[in-house]
């Protein structure tokens, strides 16, 4: 494919010497992150705001736990259908306006969730709800790169992935006491209605962008030529490969933790298995240290530093203590969210050209495997129990851990060496990935 002479410029952005971003510690730097901090919170508490309850599904509309997760599979089913063209379509329309629209649609959509009079018809809306959310994780680090100096921007982007974590966490655990008062109906209402205040503050908050610039559309063969070149760099291929596997047993694990906690021996409310989605804040910690960790270890030996810490995990959570079961959560989130914020970044710095492309391929990548991988799982619980789910999730991340070793030399992944503030640059303009929210 070949090389934009100005690598520095992508499609939708203007050049550094007209608009440098805003700097730290401008209001307009204040408001950027903080409309993207609600715009997470508004979509990932909105995405996953049936996990927390989908034991309460599967007793309530009578289906089984696999068919309930199927409420969270084809949300994000939607979301990786149009993430791509989303993408594309920011670049005509503008980034705000693309973000405006999106979560316009998915906050209609999900009120009227909980209205659904079949469970055909919830799926459906699930699914429209997905495909809505798609517009922001596709856009919002574009919006960031080109809005915020670039010596802040992997800061910046930093604080909107934990704004991601902490949507998804508080659409869980708004969902879990609510539902066992009420049922699950009044706990989507209840995360709606939480999203609904959200989108309402982003739209608020978020300045007009000064940094965006529109091009004219590729067409079809355009774009099958971008994406079709990311998709033959075999780095890059990697990297889609260890978001499909890695997210797809991550989600798996969470689809399925509150059936096994709700049984025997444990016997656990819904009230406090959704406090298990508090093991998200370690994620949100250990997100922030991958990115430090780079410039000393590479990217790659923290990639499968992360993926270790996941199979630790896991294995503590086929014992019957339910003390090491929730540690060995804590350490397994901990481990996926630093692998995943490096794989994501990495994508940016691998792209030369059409790294918003790029990083859609990544979320198409990510969001695939929560929907395939996180309903299957639940097809291997069910036959075959806790133990064979964990040792899948396992051998997922060791195939990953695999891959990442063998295409990505211990050389391409970084020395340990302080990088030219040149590509440091470049870091910082790809460093994180909204689709961090999980």
């Amino acid at each position: 494919m070949p090389q934009s002479p100005n690598p520095s410029f992508e499609s939708g952005s203007a050049p550094q010497a007209l608009w440098e971003g805003h700097p730290k510690g401008s209001a307009a730097y204040g408001k950027v992150l903080a409309g993207l901090a609600f715009a997470g919170v508004a979509t990932f508490a909105q995405l996953y705001s049936t996990q927390a309850v989908l034991p309460l599904m599967s007793r309530e509309l009578g289906v089984t736990a696999a068919e309930a997760a199927l409420t969270i599979s084809l949300a994000t089913v939607g979301l990786a259908l149009t993430v791509i063209p989303w993408s594309f379509l920011a670049d005509r329309i503008g980034r705000v306006r693309a973000m405006t629209w999106g979560i316009c649609a998915a906050t209609a959509l999900g009120l009227l969730v909980p209205l659904a009079t079949s469970f055909p018809l919830l799926l459906g809306l699930r699914m429209l709800e997905g495909m809505a959310l798609g517009g922001i994780p596709a856009i919002a680090i574009a919006y960031l790169n080109e809005e915020i100096n670039k010596a802040h921007a992997a800061m910046a982007a930093g604080s909107y992935v934990a704004g991601t974590t902490l949507g998804g966490l508080a659409g869980r655990l708004v969902a879990g006491p609510v539902g066992e008062l009420w049922g699950w109906r009044a706990a989507a209402l209840a995360v709606s209605a939480l999203a609904t205040v959200a989108a309402v503050l982003f739209l608020v908050l978020v300045p007009k962008a000064r940094g965006f610039r529109a091009v004219p559309a590729k067409g079809l063969r355009g774009a099958a030529r971008t994406l079709g070149g990311h998709v033959r760099n075999p780095r890059l291929l990697a990297l889609y490969v260890q978001a499909f596997l890695l997210m797809g047993g991550f989600v798996a694990v969470y689809n399925y933790l509150g059936f096994r906690l709700s049984g025997e021996p444990f016997s656990l409310p819904a009230t406090v298995i959704s406090l298990i989605f508090l093991a998200y804040l370690s994620g949100t910690v250990t997100s922030r240290w991958a990115g430090g960790l780079t410039l000393r270890f590479g990217r790659r030996s923290v990639l499968l530093a992360g993926i270790v810490l996941m199979a630790a995990g896991m294995a503590l959570t086929l014992t019957q203590v339910l003390v090491l079961i929730l540690a060995g959560l804590l350490i397994f989130t901990g481990g996926f969210f630093a692998a995943h914020s490096i794989g994501a970044g990495w994508t940016g710095a691998i792209a030369v050209t059409g790294r918003a492309q790029a990083a859609s391929l990544y979320n198409l990548a990510y969001y695939l495997g929560s929907s395939i991988i996180g309903w299957a799982g639940g097809l291997v619980y069910q036959s075959l129990g806790w133990t064979a789910l964990a040792v899948t999730v396992i051998v997922l991340g060791c195939t990953t851990a695999v891959i990442t070793a063998v295409v990505h030399p211990a050389a391409a992944g970084g020395t340990g060496r302080r990088p030219h503030h040149r590509e440091r640059g470049r870091q910082a303009a790809g460093q994180e990935n909204p689709a961090a929210g999980g």
